[in-house]
Parts: structure tokens; C-alpha cells; sequence
């Protein structure tokens, strides 16, 4: 498998990681005091740093430290949408299109050289 498709795929494992750290509590635990949803969101965190860690230091082998960036980007974007609309229950924009038609330019310029 290609260093790259490893990379994204770990990247990717790790982001949705990271999404529900960042925004699940605020659907799950909106009951609970905020110091009991950062210690939650701090564990599920530890297993988002145990991918993305090595994800990067893998695709470093291979890709430009502007390439990850990038690539992290786009997962993110690509984990987020799917999250807000099916987990957030959030309406689909039209700026999601406009927001992931920017970052296909920023995947252009920066995988061109």
C-alpha cells in the first residue's frame, strides 16, 4: 500500500477521533459540568494523538511537511461534514461545496511541484 494511502487512512481513523473530542460533548454531555466533558474529550484526544503521531511520521518518509498539512485538511473537512449533518444533526450548506472547492486548490498548489 502506498505511503500516502496509509497516511490518509490513519489521518482520517485519527480525525474522527479528534471530531467527537472537540464537538461530541456538546450534543452528549450539554448536562454536565465543562471540566468533566474536557477530561472525556482529553481521553478520546490520547487515542487521536496515538495515529496521528505515527501517520505523520510515516507520510514524512515520503510527503512535504505542506503536503500532510494539507492532507489533514481535507480529512477534516471530509470527517466534519458527514459528523455536523448525521451527528450534530445540522443542515447541509452550500459553503461546505465552497469551502472543500478552496481546499481542492490548496491540494493543487501544493501537491503540483
Amino acid at each position: 500500500m502506498p505511503v500516502w494511502l496509509i497516511t490518509a487512512l490513519m489521518l482520517t481513523v485519527s480525525n474522527l477521533f479528534m471530531t467527537f473530542a472537540w464537538y461530541g460533548h456538546l450534543r452528549s454531555m450539554q448536562s454536565k459540568p465543562w471540566i468533566i466533558a474536557a477530561l472525556v474529550s482529553w481521553v478520546i484526544a490520547l487515542g487521536e494523538y496515538l495515529i496521528q503521531v505515527p501517520a505523520n511520521r510515516i507520510g514524512y518518509t515520503q510527503l512535504s511537511l505542506g503536503q500532510l498539512k494539507i492532507m489533514q485538511e481535507v480529512i477534516t473537512l471530509a470527517v466534519f461534514v458527514p459528523f455536523s449533518i448525521y451527528v450534530m444533526n445540522q443542515p447541509l450548506k452550500l459553503d461546505y461545496l465552497w469551502a472543500g472547492i478552496c481546499m481542492m486548490g490548496a491540494v493543487f498548489f501544493i501537491f503540483r511541484s
